[in-house]
């Protein structure tokens, strides 16, 4: 049973949906919002997508659970007891709406952010009750991806923080608490480290762009799905990794701009799969596609590594 019943999740757009419905399936009833009809149409799309994913990863179905769907702050927001707010990447603007969900609320409502990087200090800041925000940073596709990032700003209360981590576990996930805020907090940041690397050695031209993803694939990616970084280095050694770390840091990259590779793609307009084109060429056939195979594809290794 959830401690909370009900919650609002303040914004649709790409991840809204899902949160919703893993949130409904663990018996929470939750209010959708979006500014216009035609974004919470697609909303109740992207949701029953999401629900049938969790249909074939065997998620129970907790009594109790509904979605509705508002394009009124106010009635939206009417009775949460819990809210998330999942709108684009804008200091400005969630400052804007974080104090007009103050005045429909309760002191003691949290107000839970999906940012990827912004801090909840920042968003806070002006805030009658900046210790109800915090950072819950859910991983894209929400209904997919079992781990939400809990990151405290310099103002929130331990009850904030509690509340969240609440909410993670009573839908089944794994909360990961971050002891400080970080621009991207971890998980982007071990990603962008990633992608720093492959792309400074398609740059130089070491590798191929098909040929890297296939090393990372195969290679450190099918490990570290099963033995993630803390614990490989303990199974490889510290004499090893000293070793190897020794003169290979130095020669990683370090390039604190944007790569060469992805600079002159934007220059051409080649954003990836939204123009059809990016480091590889799609159609819309291929697009739809890959989706499928992409999202039955995490159904099969989320059951396999047990999350």
């Amino acid at each position: 049973m959830s401690r909370f019943t009900r919650v609002a999740v303040m914004g649709t757009g790409t991840m809204g949906p899902g949160m919703g419905a893993v949130l409904a399936r663990a018996g929470m009833t939750v209010t959708m919002y979006d500014t216009s009809a035609e974004a919470l149409e697609r909303a109740k799309a992207g949701y029953a997508l999401a629900w049938g994913v969790l249909d074939r990863l065997e998620t129970p179905v907790v009594a109790g659970g509904s979605v509705s769907y508002e394009s009124s702050v106010a009635d939206a927001l009417r009775g949460a007891e819990f809210v998330i707010e999942a709108i684009p990447e804008n200091l400005e603007l969630k400052k804007k709406v974080y104090a007009e969900y103050e005045q429909h609320i309760g002191a003691d409502v949290i107000i839970a952010s999906n940012t990827s990087g912004i801090p909840a200090t920042k968003i806070a800041a002006d805030l009658k009750h900046p210790e109800r925000v915090v950072v819950m940073h859910w991983s894209n596709p929400p209904h997919l991806i079992p781990m939400i990032e809990v990151v405290p700003g310099e103002r929130t209360s331990q009850a904030a923080v509690d509340a969240t981590i609440a909410v993670i576990e009573d839908v089944g996930y794994y909360p990961c608490l971050l002891k400080k805020e970080v621009p991207g907090f971890v998980e982007n940041r071990v990603l962008y480290a990633i992608m720093r690397e492959c792309l400074a050695l398609v740059d130089e031209g070491v590798v191929g762009r098909e040929e890297l993803d296939l090393n990372v694939k195969w290679g450190i990616g099918y490990k570290l799905a099963v033995i993630p970084p803390m614990q490989l280095l303990d199974m490889a050694g510290m004499d090893i990794y000293t070793a190897v770390a020794s003169y290979l840091n130095q020669d990683l990259s370090n390039e604190a701009g944007v790569s060469r590779t992805i600079g002159d793609l934007v220059a051409q307009g080649r954003l990836g799969m939204k123009t059809k084109g990016g480091l590889f060429d799609y159609t819309d056939e291929q697009i739809a596609q890959l989706r499928a195979e992409r999202g039955a594809a995490l159904v099969r290794v989320r059951k396999a590594i047990g999350g």
